[in-house]
């Protein structure tokens, strides 16, 4: 079986739609029913994914997309020279890693797409107007035209079916984003200027839905309150966003600018240094599709405050404080965060439900009925071609072999 894993995207640093295709290259290679994975990656993405240190294996191929950094540029390609080169390998698989136009008519192989979440309906000032509105067309061109929706959580998939017909909801399954314990931490810590004086966590995009200004209003009050040790650092660790502005105004104005450290493009060693030595790991944020920071935090054993949102109780179960951010956030979340420093530091826990192993299963099921379903199609439509062709038309010529090849959709 082979893959075509399609990541090319703007980021160029690491990021939770990133780390969901390189975990799913690590995932895929486990199964001996995998020929080849090629991953489809932007020019300025190269030197991330040769940072990630996938396995070193065979079945492995990068394939670099000839496009410029804009959107419109990327959206084009997808849309044009994609199914051009899905033939060109041969793959009977085209994996959307994160919703992108999607040419249905041109595809000869099923095609499926990784769903992360639906921001552009639940937080669309995440993209600013009118933006939002083409990052609505685009995702519901998408999941449209895609043959199988894989969400990253059941919470995901049930929003999905508030804002989709039963068309596409229907196409829809859970496959959690694969989250294993990290590798061995950095020796070293990768935050600037840090004397050993403890921190707080957050993992978060500079994004409105991640909620990072409550957390600093919540910050401030904590060091004010003297509830938490002097010279406590907070850590933000993500890629600058529409967000990115406010949040440097917020910390200037709060006076916090030697405590707040903004961060981004770690190493997964980094990353994993800091959720094995914060004091607290925060995810203050209003909507999420998966929670991808809360599951490596059970796994690296932090405690962990967290918004009561869908995507957190899901993933989080009875291992995490859950707090409700509707009514006087700050002073809640600080107070949230206040009650677990008095806490024992847990143990790591277990999460087999999102190991590669598990995963990886899954994948191959949804694969495979994908692939059965498009080889029941090519014999309907051949049958049908050839029952309707005229008795001088072969089924040998040129002609014949076009009307037998598969439509697609």
């Amino acid at each position: 079986m082979k893959i075509l894993l399609a990541a090319a995207s703007f980021a160029s640093t690491i990021s939770g739609i990133q780390r969901h295709a390189l975990n799913m290259v690590r995932c895929l290679l486990l199964r001996q029913e995998i020929s080849a994975i090629h991953l489809l990656v932007a020019p300025w993405q190269c030197a991330m994914v040769e940072a990630a240190e996938l396995p070193a294996d065979c079945r492995l191929k990068m394939q670099v997309a000839d496009i410029d950094r804009g959107s419109l540029s990327r959206n084009l390609w997808y849309y044009r020279e994609l199914p051009r080169l899905a033939e060109l390998l041969g793959v009977d698989v085209v994996h959307f890693s994160y919703p992108m136009p999607v040419n249905a008519r041109s595809f000869r192989c099923p095609t499926v797409v990784t769903l992360h979440d639906l921001y552009p309906y639940e937080f669309p000032m995440n993209f600013g107007f009118p933006r939002f509105l083409f990052n609505r067309a685009v995702l519901r061109q998408c999941l449209r035209s895609a043959d199988a929706i894989a969400c990253v959580s059941e919470s995901t998939r049930m929003r999905l079916r508030q804002y989709a017909p039963a068309s596409v909801g229907n196409k829809a399954i859970r496959i959690y984003n694969c989250v294993e314990p990290g590798p061995f931490a950095a020796t070293n810590s990768p935050i600037r200027d840090w004397t050993g004086t403890p921190f707080l966590l957050c993992i978060a995009q500079h994004r409105r839905n991640k909620n990072i200004a409550t957390l600093i209003h919540a910050f401030d009050r904590l060091l004010r309150s003297e509830w938490i040790e002097e010279g406590t650092k907070l850590i933000v660790v993500g890629m600058r966003g529409p967000e990115t502005a406010r949040i440097h105004r917020l910390i200037r104005e709060s006076g916090l600018s030697k405590s707040i450290r903004l961060v981004e493009g770690l190493s997964e060693e980094d990353l994993w240094w800091c959720y094995r030595n914060c004091s607290v790991l925060a995810a203050p944020s209003f909507t999420e599709g998966f929670g991808l920071p809360i599951a490596e935090g059970l796994l690296a054993g932090c405690r962990i405050v967290c918004s009561n949102i869908p995507a957190h109780r899901e993933i989080g179960g009875a291992s995490c404080r859950f707090v409700s951010l509707r009514e006087h956030a700050p002073q809640a979340l600080a107070a949230a965060i206040a009650d677990a420093l008095q806490e024992s530091k847990p143990e790591p826990v277990a999460l087999p439900q999102f190991s590669a192993s598990v995963l990886s299963e899954q994948y191959m099921a949804l694969y495979g009925r994908l692939i059965a379903s498009a080889a029941t199609a090519r014999t309907r439509a051949g049958a049908s071609a050839i029952g309707s062709a005229p008795e001088t038309l072969s089924a040998t010529s040129p002609e014949g072999q076009s009307a037998l090849a598969y439509r697609g959709k």
